[in-house]
């Protein structure tokens, strides 16, 4: 595969006034050397030195395709590890397939989704960890996902691993030189009480690393918020307030939401998932009912839960309703929205007494959009999203964090064993899996199979 030279347009269609078509392989140089003619006379790129620019023109034959700006990288000093060119022409689509064109007849072909990461991965350019970053990079769409994506994408997610497996290694190569020279009972070169603490310092590292899956997952996919409650409460008017758009159908008519309405909007940095929800009451209408259940699934998934009550209703409605939410918000954040609470004088009393201490409540008009801010202000404190710098190394990939839970049992077992002195090439095995898997996450033993599935899910040009 990376012996064909490629070419892609690398920015999004419609994107803006100019467009960048990237071709890298062998022959990159050469192929946009015959139809690109420099602006200067004997300045052709094949004379042309690397992290240069040269202006001109494309052309097939005499005909003037596009004025351009040619970018020379050579290898292995490239993204990809290979020559390559990186063409910036005007944004036009006609243009860009004509380029496009005139580079396939010469010899390139299309590039494959992903396929320039995957080509600076085969060539050493980065780890497996560092090219999925790259994905992450792009698609991320708040300061925190950009943050985490940077840093792994740097290597300092892969910097860890490294460090874990060289102590790793110290251990086996220790354990395995033991077992060499086995028929010399005299001789040990591995402390059992000074591998058990480097043991028991691998396994909070990578503890660490695997239990951050939590808060990583949720700034990269969001944090699942439900608005569950009676019919009318006014969840779908709040879901359309904190949208700023008409996402939900809102009527005066019980049980107009009868499905899931999910979408997200960013607050303060952070991605919340909104999950509106059909209203919980007694009803005999089938499809109705349907939607009643998978609102319990949604509350079940959720990390918040935003309980709307009608404040004019409200003892009525927590009498009704605590037994069936009560139970299933247990480790979870739950805020009372009493809303319509500006047709309320006076609103003492309508708390409940015996909510459990972690329970948080405020009174709203989602229809005036009153208080809107401070419920804001409640979802940032229940997300418990730390501070994070681009130097906080925070897993956000389920692939790596699966790897990491093998790691974590294979690490325990070596603990067990160093404990219990068992023998050395059992503690071995069990250390060669701890480091089997931590090199999954590079890379390093990982088959076709998972490259092509992790690549395929790639943008076509990067």
């Amino acid at each position: 595969m990376n012996q064909d030279t490629i070419c892609a347009v690398s920015t999004a269609p419609g994107a803006g006034g100019i467009a960048v078509i990237r071709v890298s392989g062998p022959e990159a140089i050469t192929i946009c050397n015959t139809i690109f003619v420099p602006r200067t006379a004997g300045k052709d790129l094949l004379s042309q030195k690397a992290y240069t620019l040269r202006y001109g023109s494309i052309r097939r034959g005499e005909e003037l395709i596009d004025d351009v700006l040619i970018a020379l990288f050579r290898a292995p000093h490239s993204f990809t590890g290979e020559d390559t060119i990186e063409i910036t022409c005007h944004g036009s689509v006609y243009i860009q397939q004509q380029i496009m064109q005139l580079l396939i007849e010469n010899g390139c072909r299309s590039a494959l989704p992903g396929e320039y990461t995957q080509r600076a991965f085969m060539n050493g350019k980065m780890d497996l960890s560092q090219a999925e970053a790259v994905a992450d990079l792009i698609a991320s769409t708040s300061a925190g996902q950009h943050r985490l994506a940077l840093n792994q994408m740097r290597g300092g997610f892969s910097n860890e691993l490294k460090n874990l497996r060289e102590q790793l290694l110290h251990i086996t190569s220790l354990m395995e030189l033991e077992l060499d020279f086995s028929d010399h009972e005299e001789l040990e070169f591995a402390d059992r009480s000074e591998l058990s603490t480097l043991a028991a310092h691998i396994e909070t590292v990578i503890s660490r690393l695997a239990n951050s899956f939590s808060v990583g997952n949720a700034i990269k996919n969001g944090i699942p918020v439900a608005i569950i409650g009676e019919t009318n409460a006014g969840k779908s008017t709040l879901l359309n307030v904190l949208l700023n758009e008409e996402k939900a159908i809102v009527s005066d008519i019980h049980g107009t939401t009868r499905d899931v309405i999910e979408d997200t909007i960013n607050i303060q940095g952070i991605t919340f998932r909104f999950i509106d929800t059909a209203g919980i009451r007694e009803t005999h209408d089938a499809i109705e009912s349907i939607g009643i259940e998978r609102t319990f699934q949604k509350l079940d998934q959720a990390n918040i839960v935003l309980w709307m009550i009608d404040a004019v209703d409200a003892p009525q409605q927590i009498a009704q309703l605590s037994e069936k939410i009560l139970p299933r918000c247990e480790g979870k954040q739950l805020i009372l929205v009493f809303n319509k609470a500006d047709l309320l004088a006076d609103t003492t009393g309508l708390i409940p007494a015996n909510l459990p201490e972690n329970v948080q409540s405020i009174f709203i008009s989602a229809k005036k959009k009153e208080n809107i801010n401070a419920l804001q202000d409640l979802l940032i404190q229940a997300a418990h999203i730390p501070s994070l710098s681009q130097n906080d190394i925070i897993v956000t990939n389920i692939r790596h964090y699966e790897a990491l839970t093998h790691a974590l049992d294979s690490i325990h077992r070596v603990q067990e064993g160093l404990s219990s002195n068992l023998s050395g090439d059992f503690v071995s095995q069990d250390l060669r899996e701890c480091i089997f898997h931590l090199s999954d996450i590079v890379g390093e033993v990982t088959t076709d199979q998972v490259l092509g599935n992790i690549f395929e899910r790639f943008c076509i040009g990067k």
